[in-house]
């Protein structure tokens, strides 16, 4: 199955999340047209030189022999095209060989990289996290030598936090970093589950490690972050010998096989110290943040190549007679619900992320200090649900996916089961989605005292005003409207519940907000095509009217499950419900 790059989809959602306000403003030198053939030309590279590796990579993977990993057939020769197009740079500051461009317009490219292929687009995504937390936090030494070569892509990064007893709980960390007495540390551990840790696509690998000095304070306040690269680099930026770390193994997966999933050890590492001592962790989160804007993005990318996938199969299985017609099973009813409700859900979801990319520009680029600000608290509103929200829906659109294939779906030969494999990791890595649910509820949503989510549902509720007065979408309006108002009364109980009752309906409230704004975007999107008198155009209502009936209409309900609160969870001990 061949993939086709969603250029017409990826402009409707830079278009209903402002991105040609932004342009207009913050970058004087990009116009439109130049969005659109970067875009194009992002997506004609991910058709012809991604896209036809991924099922290799798949059936052969990421190779281990003799302490060093080597990429899956076909990816490091991919890799040095990608970054000899500069695929790798894109909203990278020019002051490091960036050409900066928008973060939005990132985000479109990745989201084909990683339809294209998601085990390749992990290892540049990774690094796009390095290059944010080096800018921020790095030494001038870190900027001046080691930046330039993740910006260009002559380097990859990665993210060294787990280890075999501290998943998500970083305060359990055990690497330690010892002063070597010149100035620097050298590293001891082990780090578990590190993505793309070793290669050979690129000369050099920069390893972001957590690890603790020997008499730093107990738990997170005693995380620092060190730069450790896989060969030692000098004062002129020009590579040594090897660093005395290396992988142990590469992990057997369940999906994403070409991404060479590795344990790194550290032997006296020799390490450089990012930012200040004991402040680890909030420098490592600009790098997770990063990613988990990226990761809700390969949500929407592994569910868009499983939708065409599927969509292609149902134009071309037979099986029984069709209620509307053709040879296909597309003609079936219930084929076309689940196909036109995946449709529907990738597109709110690209939405999402998409929207959540412009905030980022706009939080660093806006022209008044009060501007950035507000984007700044949306953005952050936004990001767990863009990551949490969108790959919950990567899921469900490649388990329906296979659906459609019935039987076949089944078969890894059909390739539609690598989508669904593939795709289930992405609600576990970068924070769970239920830490993401928690983040939502415990952080973001207490910020300003609520006003952030308080002034979200006002503009959505503005919306709902516009869509009741548009044909053809009264009922996405009437739909919309009671799913913001139980996203309102849902709000108010878990601003007024803490603990654990706010915890046990923190996974639930995510998911209501994830259905809302979604259905908002949608009707965005519909509004902003009314006009159009073609096929295109139109489908858009329809699929804004199929999200209000099928996702919608459950609001209500949905939001009286996050007002259960905990007392029937804590009732249940491990033994009742083993028994």
């Amino acid at each position: 199955m061949t993939y086709r790059a969603p250029l017409r989809s990826l402009a409707l959602a830079l278009k209903t999340a402002g991105h040609p306000a932004l342009v207009g403003q913050a970058f004087a030198e990009l116009d439109e047209d130049t969005v659109t053939a970067v875009l194009e030309a992002a997506g004609a590279f991910c058709e012809s030189e991604l896209a036809p590796l991924n099922r290799g990579g798949d059936q052969v993977g990421a190779k281990y022999a003799n302490g060093k990993v080597t990429a899956a057939p076909g990816f490091a020769a991919a890799y040095q095209a990608f970054v000899a197009q500069g695929w790798n740079s894109l909203s990278a500051d020019p002051e490091f060989g960036g050409q900066g461009l928008t973060k939005a317009m990132e985000l479109a490219v990745f989201e084909m990289t990683h339809a294209a292929n998601m085990a390749f687009g992990l290892c540049p995504m990774l690094t796009q996290g390095a290059i944010e937390a080096l800018a921020l936090h790095g030494t001038e030494r870190q900027k001046t030598l080691i930046l330039p070569k993740l910006v260009s892509g002559e380097w990859t990064g990665t993210m060294n936090l787990t280890e075999p007893q501290a998943g998500t709980d970083l305060a359990a960390v055990t690497t330690r970093a010892e002063p070597d007495g010149e100035g620097g540390y050298r590293l001891y551990g082990q780090k578990i589950f590190i993505t793309w840790g070793d290669h050979d696509a690129a000369d050099n690998i920069c390893h972001l490690v957590l690890a603790r000095l020997p008499d730093a304070p107990p738990g997170v306040k005693g995380i620092s972050l060190f730069l450790a690269t896989k060969r030692l680099v000098d004062d002129q930026g020009q590579l040594g010998d090897p660093n005395d770390l290396r992988p142990g193994s590469i992990e057997h997966k369940l999906g994403i096989h070409g991404s060479p999933t590795c344990v790194m050890l550290f032997e006296g590492a020799k390490a450089e110290l990012v930012g200040e001592l004991n402040n680890g962790l909030a420098h490592m989160f600009v790098m997770m943040n990063a990613a988990r804007l990226q990761v809700g993005v390969q949500g929407v990318a592994i569910a868009e190549r499983a939708f065409q996938q599927a969509l292609a199969f149902a134009q071309e299985r037979k099986q029984g007679r069709t209620a509307w017609g053709g040879d296909g099973i597309f003609g079936h009813p219930d084929v076309r619900r689940m196909l036109t409700l995946m449709k529907a859900k990738i597109e709110a979801a690209r939405a999402i992320c998409i929207t959540t990319g412009v905030l980022a520009d706009l939080a660093r680029l806006a022209p008044t200090e009060a501007e950035r600000a507000v984007a700044k608290a949306r953005q952050e509103l936004f990001t767990p649900i863009a990551k949490a929200w969108s790959t919950d829906v990567g899921v469900e659109v490649a388990s329906l996916g296979v659906q459609v294939h019935g039987g076949m779906g089944f078969i890894e030969e059909t390739g539609a089961a690598q989508h669904y494999r593939d795709a289930r990791i992405a609600p576990i890595y970068e924070g769970t989605n239920g830490v993401q649910a928690i983040d939502l509820a415990g952080r973001k949503l207490g910020m300003q005292d609520g006003a952030v989510m308080d002034a979200l549902c006002a503009e959505m509720n503005q919306t709902v005003r516009d869509l009741k007065a548009a044909a053809g979408l009264e009922q996405v309006g009437e739909r919309l409207d009671a799913g913001v108002a139980a996203l309102e009364r849902a709000t108010d109980w878990m601003l007024a519940h803490k603990g654990p009752d706010a915890l046990s309906g923190a996974t639930a409230y995510l998911k209501l907000a994830g259905d809302v704004i979604g259905g908002w975007m949608l009707g965005r999107q519909a509004l902003l095509v009314a006009e159009g008198d073609d096929a295109w155009s139109k489908s858009k209502a329809a699929l804004a009217r199929v999200y209000a009936g099928q996702i919608l209409a459950q609001a209500p309900g949905l939001a009286d499950g996050v007002m259960d609160g905990g007392a029937d969870l804590e009732s249940l001990s491990a033994e009742v419900l083993g028994s």
